[in-house]
C-alpha cells in the first residue's frame, strides 16, 4: 500500500531549491497538487486520456521503481550550455522530496529494472543509473529525454535525479552548502500558493546565440535581465504570471508596448483557429493584463479549466 505524504511546511520548497547547485534558472513543481488537483480537473472530460496519464505514471514506476505519487515537490535547476554558435542546450537536474524512504525506492528500482542498472560511488553517496529502453513520461505528462536516469538518495526524504553529471553536481552542492541561486529562489517562490513557480537569468551568451537563429526575439530580450512567473490553480481557472526584469523603467515600458501590440494583433486571428484553440486564445487574451512596476513588466492572465481541458485531452 502506498504511503501517504503529509503536507510540507511552507518553506520546504525554498529549502529544496536551496539544495540545488548553481543554475541559470530554477523551478518548483508541487507534484502532489499537480497529480491530485490539476491533472484530474484537466483530463476529467476525457476519461481515456486520464487513464493514459495514470498508465504512464505506472509505467514510470515499473521502469524505475520511482513512484511520482509519493513526491510532494520537485525542484529543478536548469543550466545553459553553448556547444557551438546558434546552439543552446539546457541541462536539467531535479531534487524530489516526499514522505518516502529514498533508499527503499531506489532498491525497488533495482528490482524493477533487473540487470538494467549500475551503481557508482561518488563523495560517499551511491548513484544508481537506470537504462531506459524508451522515453518515459514523468507525472504522466512530460517526456523524459534521457537514455540513462541517474538517481541518488541524499537522505531518507530527498532524491537527486537527472543525468550523471547533474546528480554529481547536486552531491557536490550538498557537501559544500553555500548561498547559491538566492535571487532566483526568491523569484520562484513569490507566490506560495502556486503549483509551479520559476525564476531565471537571461545571460548575454543566450542572447548572442538567439541572434543567430531569431534576431527579432533576441532584440526584444536584449534589455531583459531576469524572468520569473508562476502557475496557479483556482476553483475554475488556471492563473498565469510571467514577469520580466529589465535594465530600467524605459525598457520595461517599451517591452510592455510591444506586448500590447501583439495582444491586439493576436485578437485579429482568433476566429481563424480551430474551435477549441479559439476558445482558449479568447479566454487568455480577454483576461490578459499588462502592467509595469518600475523596471518590471508583468503579464497576467487566467484561463478557464474548461477551455484548456479539450486541448490537453486530445489524442
Amino acid at each position: 500500500m502506498a504511503q501517504k505524504s503529509n503536507p510540507l511546511p511552507a518553506n520546504e520548497g525554498s529549502n529544496l531549491l536551496a539544495s540545488l547547485p548553481a543554475a541559470d534558472a530554477v523551478a518548483l513543481i508541487k507534484v502532489k497538487r499537480v497529480l491530485d488537483e490539476a491533472m484530474p480537473k484537466l483530463l476529467a472530460p476525457n476519461p481515456a486520456k486520464l487513464a493514459e496519464a495514470n498508465a504512464a505514471i505506472e509505467k514510470f514506476k515499473i521502469s524505475t521503481g520511482l513512484d511520482p505519487r509519493l513526491f510532494d515537490q520537485i525542484a529543478l535547476g536548469l543550466s545553459y550550455t553553448y556547444p557551438r554558435e546558434g546552439i543552446t542546450k539546457v541541462r536539467t537536474v531535479g531534487l524530489a522530496s516526499g514522505s518516502f524512504s529514498a533508499g527503499a525506492i531506489v532498491a525497488a528500482g533495482r528490482i524493477a529494472t533487473n540487470v538494467k542498472y549500475e551503481e557508482q560511488k561518488y563523495q560517499g553517496k551511491t548513484i544508481y543509473l537506470f537504462s531506459l529502453e524508451q522515453q518515459l513520461k514523468v507525472l504522466g505528462l512530460f517526456e523524459l529525454q534521457l537514455s540513462k536516469l541517474a538517481v541518488s538518495p541524499l537522505d531518507n526524504h530527498t532524491l537527486a535525479l537527472g543525468d550523471i553529471d547533474g546528480v554529481r553536481r547536486v552531491i557536490d552542492a550538498s557537501k559544500h552548502r553555500g548561498r547559491v541561486n538566492t535571487e532566483l529562489i526568491a523569484l520562484a517562490s513569490r507566490d506560495p500558493n502556486a503549483i509551479v513557480g520559476f525564476g531565471g537569468n537571461i545571460p548575454p551568451a543566450l542572447i548572442r546565440n538567439l541572434r543567430v537563429t531569431n534576431d527579432a526575439i533576441a532584440r526584444d530580450l536584449t534589455a531583459v535581465r531576469q524572468v520569473y512567473g508562476s502557475v496557479g490553480l483556482s476553483d475554475r481557472n488556471f492563473e498565469l504570471l510571467v514577469a520580466a526584469r529589465t535594465v530600467d523603467e524605459y525598457a520595461a515600458r517599451n517591452l510592455g508596448n510591444t506586448v500590447e501590440a501583439l495582444k491586439q494583433f493576436g485578437a485579429l486571428f482568433i476566429n481563424r483557429l480551430p474551435a477549441a484553440k479559439s476558445a482558449l486564445a479568447r479566454s487568455a487574451l480577454g483576461n490578459l493584463k499588462v502592467t509595469n512596476q518600475g523596471n518590471e513588466l508583468q503579464i497576467r492572465t487566467a484561463v478557464a479549466q474548461a477551455d484548456i481541458a479539450p486541448l490537453v485531452g486530445r489524442n
